[in-house]
């Protein structure tokens, strides 16, 4: 049977396929999946440009970071902490809080450390606020906020942060009893590894004379630039999956969508309801360290609230990988604590910044964090990144001519086994 064109007839009963198909249909199916794997291609081409975009606008920022990072880390001697941390007095967790933010912003090593701490007798309180500190008071992740942010941003972060610490300490105080603890010490004794356990104990500090003296010398140059090298290897893998998740959220999530999650234009539940779900998706979308800022930059353009974005970089230790590594370090009833105080913690804290930073006026109205649009012209930020990159090099060059090939080899191994690599 034949149609009037000539061509087999092809039509089958109503609602059913037919067997055959004219060789238009095909090209019509063919020309509409290639239309969609195009459509696909773009898109994630787009979400790597903007990735990379964002990522060149921070970039002279985040070597900048780093490098003061590493020089006040190469004049603060961590043999000296756990004697500082002897209680949770006012004194001691000030002193934490100094430390933390001296010390390196990646939220492994912060952990590592934190429990090597504990193992040396510190207190534990005071040892969880270095902990946080360490990556909510840090030079770098300010100066990223800064850029991505806003300064309204970093402000509300520092103060935040610290502000997160004694709600903490609070939590601690009031819920945390002595079984508890000297239980998380057995547990923390037995020396389960988690990450970054020979970064966090590494300690290459210039101890003796004043301290320009000692960040000049060949020894501070030298130890400036093993910390600048350990750092970035330590958290650079964060800072690549959030600028790609952000990318990927940014090219391929619609303005709607984060509208609807965010409760966008429901005003005063919004503003409550951020702080709430912003240590949940960053939970989930397991970024930690500062690699979380460029995706807080997409979340605020998309109806967080402003507490709701401090509050989710708040969260970069309980992400689901971190809290695996508790269980490991202090068990798992001690995790489950940590997880439950933390997110309090946060939430609170979030709430507080949301209200008072609304109250005096200096909460930002207008969603401008910055999500780059995929292009690099010749500007003050292609100059200052290249003349950053070149100091970059020059610490490269020196970390690579004073054994820092073989320290990188061990950053994941506890010390006994560098002792045991020596011998």
């Amino acid at each position: 049977m034949t149609s009037d064109a000539g061509r087999p007839e092809v039509g089958g009963p109503a609602g059913s396929l037919p067997f055959f198909t004219t060789g238009l249909s095909l090209s019509r199916q063919a020309s509409e999946k290639g239309h969609d794997m195009r459509h696909d291609v773009l898109a994630v081409e787009r979400a790597f440009l903007m990735a990379f975009a964002m990522l060149w606008e921070i970039l002279w920022a985040l070597i900048l970071g780093f490098v003061l990072s590493a020089a006040v880390q190469a004049v603060v001697s961590k043999r000296q902490m756990s004697r500082l941390l002897p209680d949770d007095s006012p004194r001691s967790l000030a002193i934490a809080c100094a430390l933390g933010a001296a010390s390196s912003s990646c939220s492994y090593a912060a952990v590592a450390l934190a429990r090597s701490l504990v193992r040396k007798g510190a207190n534990f309180t005071a040892a969880m606020a270095f902990e946080f500190a360490s990556t909510n008071l840090v030079i770098e992740l300010g100066m990223i906020m800064v850029f991505l942010l806003g300064w309204r941003f970093a402000v509300a972060e520092f103060f935040g942060g610290l502000l997160m610490i004694i709600i903490l300490t609070v939590l601690f105080r009031a819920f945390l009893t002595r079984p508890m603890v000297e239980e998380a010490r057995r547990q923390a004794d037995r020396g389960a590894l988690g990450r970054m356990e020979g970064h966090a104990e590494m300690d290459m500090s210039v101890t003796e004379g004043p301290l320009i003296r000692r960040m000049a010398s060949a020894h501070g140059f030298t130890a400036i630039s093993h910390y600048f090298v350990m750092d970035w290897a330590a958290i650079w893998m964060d800072i690549a999956g959030g600028l790609l998740l952000a990318g990927i959220l940014a090219a391929w999530v619609p303005e709607w969508a984060w509208q609807r999650f965010f409760l966008g234009r429901h005003g005063l539940v919004a503003e409550v309801w951020g702080p709430f779900v912003g240590p949940i998706v960053a939970m989930l979308s397991c970024v930690c360290s500062i690699g979380n800022v460029p995706l807080a930059a997409v979340l605020w353009n998309g109806g967080i609230s402003f507490g709701g974005v401090i509050s989710f970089i708040f969260a970069d230790l309980i992400v689901l990988p971190v809290l695996n590594i508790y269980r490991k370090y202090y068990g798992g009833r001690m995790a489950m604590f940590l997880l439950a105080t933390s997110y309090a913690a946060m939430v609170m804290a979030g709430l507080i910044i949301e209200f008072v930073f609304q109250a005096i006026g200096l909460a930002p109205q207008a969603r401008t964090g910055i999500v780059i649009e995929p292009h690099v012209t010749l500007n003050y930020t292609t100059i200052l990144n290249i003349l950053f990159l070149a100091l970059a090099a020059i610490l490269v060059a020196r970390f690579m001519k004073t054994g820092g090939p073989h320290m990188l080899r061990m950053m994941n191994r506890p010390a006994s086994q560098h002792h045991q690599h020596a011998a």
